[in-house]
């Protein structure tokens, strides 16, 4: 099996690579990344060299790289993307361009080359927020901020090059992801590198809101799962049915790294922040996915890995 991963330096798609090869002796990865200021080539530097792992710097949105690569590939998987809600919202037009417009390359190609199939990897984000109940595969896409929009977006070129012409390609839609190798300024490696510097975490607003929290590990194993057990031209929800409010969070990061409330600072909430994510996760329930950690387990495991790796997070704050 040859696959294509793009944007596998970045933290979901680097642990993805790892997982894959571990399980799978006879695939061959090929990753495909820009090295943005969240691409790290240190997160993949115990596999450079191995014989079934090839790197190859370059930008999804160059249709000649993209072409040159994808040919006899079986799979092409998207992990690449800008993916900061906050840098979406000072800066748009970077999101279109890789999220949207990248992603209509990579379709672009796998329909010249005739590829097997295409994963789109995307977030719970496109359903927009929710007060109550959960959001499966046939929600609207009600996006609300412009990394939303971008992604949603993306998704919805997919359907149009199933549907138009025909090729063959799953989309995944997970729940916030944590765990080793995120780039910290994402709110849990924020928070975890912020306490070991006996700095205080930000939290906005009143910290009211909830996600639904995913270890980065059991989403690796989810994708894997639907690309060999789901079926194409389907959407794949993976959640984790771990709510929390961030205050809750903030206070359980808090507790656990040996810190009170006082660590905590209350900052002005960002604009069109989403209340609630939940996702309905029956269709990928049904091909045998189960979380294999919990989630008191897998925020212990993160901690403890920033703790360890205190130079591969230093250099990035």
């Amino acid at each position: 099996m040859r696959i294509l991963i793009t944007g596998g330096c970045g933290f979901i798609g680097s642990n993805f690579i790892r997982y894959l090869l571990k399980k799978y002796r006879n695939y061959r990865v090929i990753n495909l990344d820009k090295l943005t200021y969240a691409g790290n080539l240190d997160n993949l530097k115990d596999i450079k060299n191995g014989r079934n792992y090839t790197f190859v710097k370059g930008d999804i949105c160059n249709l000649r790289i993209v072409n040159q690569l994808v040919k006899d590939c079986d799979i092409v998987i998207n992990f690449a993307a800008e993916s900061h809600v906050d840098r979406s919202i000072m800066d748009p037009l970077e999101f279109i361009q890789t999220n949207v417009y990248g992603t209509c390359v990579l379709l672009q190609a796998v329909k010249k080359n005739r590829i097997p199939l295409f994963c789109q990897i995307s977030t719970d984000e496109v359903y927009g927020s929710i007060k109550s109940g959960s959001f499966d595969e046939n929600s609207p896409l009600k996006p609300n901020s412009p990394y939303a929009a971008s992604k949603a977006s993306a998704d919805l070129l997919c359907r149009s090059y199933l549907v138009t012409y025909g090729i063959q390609l799953m989309i995944i839609r997970s729940c916030n992801n944590f765990g080793p190798f995120q780039y910290p300024e994402k709110v849990m490696p924020l928070f975890i590198t912020n306490i070991l510097q006996g700095k205080k975490v930000p939290l906005y607003g009143q910290g009211r809101n909830i996600r639904d929290w995913l270890y980065v590990e059991d989403n690796c194993r989810a994708i894997d799962l639907i690309l060999h057990k789901g079926k194409a031209g389907q959407i794949y929800n993976v959640g984790s049915d771990t709510e929390i409010t961030n205050l809750k969070l903030t206070k359980l990061i808090a507790k656990k790294m040996g810190k009170d409330e006082k660590v905590i600072k209350y900052v002005k909430d960002r604009p069109g922040h989403d209340f609630r994510y939940s996702l309905k996760s029956s269709k990928i329930k049904a091909l045998g996915f189960k979380p294999k950690y919990t989630f008191d387990k897998a925020l212990d495991l993160t901690i403890q890995w920033y703790k360890d790796n205190r130079n591969w997070w230093k250099k990035l704050k």
